[in-house]
């Protein structure tokens, strides 16, 4: 049952917050949504949810547009495309894949133009994978300067997708690495706050290592629709 797992889930949160002496309240679960149908999330939401993800932009419009009565904070967590920005700027409260200058200004020209503050996340690519997407650890502090000059995007921290290992504990390293960047780049930018980093199978690791938000599908809805 959705509401065991969901039990279960926290429970977990806790008790990593716990051993790394951390509040468990400082970190968010962002239930991730896509390729679930939306009488899931409703059932979520009925079950005390608050935070959703969803990768693709088209797949998202139609469930907020259909759920915008519910008090649901929605969190875009996947590559996002220059085309697709219009939409995303309209819909996400946070957007965790900023990568790119480019990116930047279009979020904020969309921003600008619905007199909106767009919340954003960098996300920094920390392994070789081809697949994965993200800036470099040494163009990040370029990329925030940029920002600073944009009035409408508030860049809140840092995300990033590790690869993945059947051993959790192997991801140690990338999610204790992203740690290390945002407490270096906090004491000049202090507004580097949230670390969005681990997944159902590592996020125990994650809030170990300082996760400040979560993102968790599998382990909450199963399988999604494919």
């Amino acid at each position: 049952m959705l509401s065991q797992r969901i039990s279960s889930i926290f429970k977990k949160i806790t008790y990593a917050a716990l051993r790394a002496e951390r509040n468990p309240e400082e970190i968010k679960l962002i239930a991730v949504s896509k390729s679930q149908p939306i009488d899931k999330i409703i059932e979520a939401a009925d079950l005390g949810l608050r935070i959703f993800g969803e990768s693709k932009v088209q797949e998202a419009k139609d469930k907020i547009d259909k759920l915008k009565n519910f008090n649901i904070e929605w969190h875009m967590i996947g590559h996002l495309q220059t085309n697709k920005v219009k939409n995303a700027v309209k819909f996400f409260e946070v957007i965790h894949s900023l990568d790119s200058e480019k990116l930047a200004v279009s979020i904020n020209k969309e921003a600008e133009k619905i007199n909106k503050i767009q919340r954003v996340l960098i996300q920094i690519k920390l392994s070789h994978e081809e697949s994965k997407y993200g800036i470099g650890e040494d163009e990040v502090e370029k990329l925030i300067e940029k920002c600073k000059n944009l009035n409408n995007i508030k860049i809140e921290g840092l995300m990033t997708i590790p690869p993945y290992f059947d051993d959790p504990n192997a991801v140690r390293p990338y999610f204790s690495k992203l740690r290390q960047i945002r407490d270096f780049l906090a004491k000049k930018y202090p507004f580097i706050k949230e670390l969005s980093m681990g997944m159902s199978h590592d996020f125990e690791v994650a809030i170990e290592e300082g996760a400040t938000m979560v993102r968790i599908g599998t382990a909450l809805f199963g399988q999604g629709i494919k």
